[in-house]
């Protein structure tokens, strides 16, 4: 897991030669997918075109620099339309500000993860009331260029630490202790079947071994829900990015 801050500005090292490459100058980010999908590269010698690297491309992220196996994985962004088009939205989430669905202003993005075997973006740090939290991107409806919307309930989501988010959340009732792990697990498993059910997904969706999963257009019952969280957080993310 990496903090976007702390991709920026590495060195881009070619493994097959041992040069470097460039240095990433920014991340490009897929609002639709809520992913990184491609680092765009500074180079003294690269005035004219921008080019970027594909996340998919990418060797490894390390303390010290960026790999990738040769120079092929640089691309020129405007013989790429779909690339290009994402660099065009000039989505940021960084110093971006948190609102509701229903319009509810909570907070003020900081920084955010990002799964660097995945480029996908696992967790928001953001500001709200004075005090820093860490919140889940399965709570996020859109990554929007000037906004970034959540789910109505987010705020009961907010993690005092990063760490705390692989935790199970803890369900309380009045003059009841808080249930068993397990169990807590499922009532979350439950909430999330109800509020995705019979929604319809506007993308394919792939299980971590690149099998279809849930095709486009499906509208979502429970065994597909019951798939998509059994496929990994990354998967049920990907699915709650594109549905409708």
């Amino acid at each position: 897991m990496k903090k976007s801050a702390e991709m920026k500005a590495l060195p881009i090292i070619s493994i097959y030669d041992g040069s470097e490459i460039g240095r990433v100058k920014s991340l490009v980010i897929n609002p639709e997918k809520g992913s990184v999908d491609f680092l765009t590269i500074e180079h003294e010698d690269w005035q004219v075109s921008v080019k970027a690297i594909p996340f998919k491309k990418v060797v490894g992220i390390g303390e010290y620099a960026v790999t990738v196996e040769n120079e092929n994985a640089v691309i020129d962004l405007n013989e790429i339309p779909i690339a290009n088009q994402l660099v065009n939205k000039k989505i940021k989430i960084n110093d971006t500000r948190v609102m509701t669905r229903k319009g509810q202003m909570i907070g003020n993005i900081q920084e955010f993860y990002v799964d660097d075997e995945t480029g996908a973006i696992v967790s928001l740090e953001l500001q709200s009331k004075d005090n820093t939290y860490f919140l889940a991107t399965e709570h996020v409806l859109t990554f929007g260029k000037d906004i970034l919307i959540v789910n109505e309930d987010a705020v009961e989501y907010f993690k005092d630490s990063f760490d705390q988010l692989s935790d199970p959340e803890p369900v309380f009732e009045e003059g009841v202790e808080a249930l068993p792990q397990q169990h807590a697990l499922e009532t979350i498993k439950s909430k999330q079947t109800e509020l995705l059910a019979g929604k319809r997904v506007t993308e394919d969706i792939y299980n971590l071994e690149g099998d279809l999963l849930i095709a486009k257009g499906s509208s979502l019952s429970e065994s597909d829900i019951k798939a998509a969280q059994e496929a990994g957080p990354s998967v049920f993310v990907d699915l709650t990015m594109n549905i409708k």
